[in-house]
This record gives structure tokens, sequence and C-alpha cells, in this order.
């Protein structure tokens, strides 16, 4: 699976570690629900540094179709907005929900 974070570059995905992932996804949703945007820029820094220490940085030159897009630390919670009504899957970002606790 390839994840492309907007403006980072694309990662090399093990479709095992997406349950990790989900957990940071959720946060995301969360401060998308209360339209906090400090909330967000966390929850998008922390979803980030997940794909960044679990995904393998593909060269900046490869060509390779993305499966997940992520938007950047950056991005405000209409940027946000924008990217969830584009995507395929029905919440958040990554698919599937993690495991409760």
């Amino acid at each position: 699976m390839i994840i492309r974070v907007l403006n980072r570059g694309q990662f090399r995905f093990d479709e095992s570690h997406l349950d990790d992932l989900n957990a940071c996804d959720d946060a995301v949703e969360a401060a998308m629900e209360a339209r906090d945007q400090t909330r967000l820029t966390a929850a998008l820094q922390t979803l980030i540094d997940e794909i960044e220490k679990l995904g393998e940085r593909l060269p900046l030159d490869s060509l390779e179709e993305s499966d997940l897009i992520v938007p950047d630390v950056d991005a405000t919670i209409e940027d946000v907005e924008a990217l969830m009504n584009d995507s395929e899957v029905d919440e958040g970002f990554i698919p599937g929900r993690a495991p409760e606790a």
C-alpha cells in the first residue's frame, strides 16, 4: 500500500500496521467533529509521525499511484474536509477501525 502525505512524499506501508494508524486517524476525526484547529494540527502531526515511523519512504522521483492521501500538518479544517469528501474511505483517511480497548 502506498500512502502519500501531501508536501512530504510517499511511503510504502504494510497493511498489517493499519490498526496502528487508525487510533491516530480517530484523533483527526474527533478534532474535525469539534472543529478544533489546534487539536487537528496535533492529530495530523501524530498521524504523519506514525506513517513516517512505520512506512518506507519512497524516492521523490517515484511515480507510484497512492492508495491513500493524508494532508500535511499545516492543513486547515476546510482542507481536511475537502480531502475527506473526496476520499473513498467512509470515515477519516485510513480504512477500517482501530480495535476497541
